[in-house]
């Protein structure tokens, strides 16, 4: 009997990951529907070091300068040079940093070198997100490696878009990528979100968080959300696949809205 071999026939999307993440990669092919591939393209990112480690706090001139020419630029090309349906760029922190109108900037330069092929970036999809569940207030959890400084330009970020924050901190967790134990983050939201937030925002790439999604929505009472999640749903509308998607969260029954 013949066995799956991987190959897509749904959907092939590309995604822009730093040089030693592995955690968008996993959550984008733990949450892919059948027939749906993921391929990744890697950037070298300053704040991280062989094994995926990275200093407690991040710095936030290496995230800063991520996304400088010419290194992403090249990375959409060359994913581009696959025949994939859409890609994205999987980096919260270069959005919080730079700005809303800076993501718009990165947008066109990226479409401008994958010859057609749209582009989500992940700030830019959890806005869109946030639009489609129609919830205009949000509490924002960020990884324990987000400083408070970066913290408060993801508050801005958000502001900036429309969206009232009505909290945001870092897990208290332990700040390490691959010791994130999902059901302590579960507990830490659940302790720590505020009954006016109308949707929750688990932000960075790095954090692991899609597990929890389900479960927290049914504790909490309201939308959960995070940065995997949104990109994966961005993408797959981009790439027009609509097989149903289940146990991640309700978002991915919600249509993409316009910008």
């Amino acid at each position: 009997m013949w066995q799956p071999d991987g190959w897509s026939f749904r959907a092939r999307l590309g995604v822009i990951v730093p040089h030693a993440a592995i955690g968008t990669e996993s959550e984008l092919s733990a949450m892919a529907p059948e027939g749906v591939s993921i391929h990744a393209a890697r950037v070298p990112l300053g704040v991280m070091r062989a094994g995926g480690l990275m200093d407690p706090t991040i710095a936030l001139e290496p995230v800063r300068t991520f996304v400088d020419p010419p290194l992403v630029d090249e990375a959409a090309e060359m994913l581009a040079a696959a025949p994939l349906h859409a890609i994205g760029f999987a980096f919260t922190s270069s959005s919080y940093v730079r700005g809303a109108a800076d993501d718009e900037v990165l947008h066109l330069r990226l479409e401008k070198r994958t010859r057609g092929i749209p582009v989500a970036i992940t700030a830019t999809s959890a806005v869109l997100a946030l639009r489609a569940l129609s919830a205009t207030r949000v509490a924002l959890v960020d990884p324990p490696w987000f400083s408070k400084e970066l913290t408060e330009l993801g508050v801005q970020y958000f502001r900036d878009q429309g969206v009232e924050v009505v909290s945001a901190g870092a897990a208290k967790l332990r700040s390490e990528q691959l010791a994130i134990n999902p059901g302590q983050l579960f507990e830490w939201a659940r302790a720590n979100v505020p009954p006016r937030a109308e949707a929750v925002f688990i932000g960075g790439n790095g954090l692991r968080a899609v597990g929890i999604i389900q479960a927290l929505e049914e504790d909490l009472q309201r939308p959960v959300i995070s940065a995997n999640q949104v990109l994966m749903w961005h993408l797959l509308r981009l790439a027009g696949t609509r097989v149903p998607l289940s146990n991640y969260g309700g978002l991915f029954d919600r249509e993409l809205p316009s910008l």
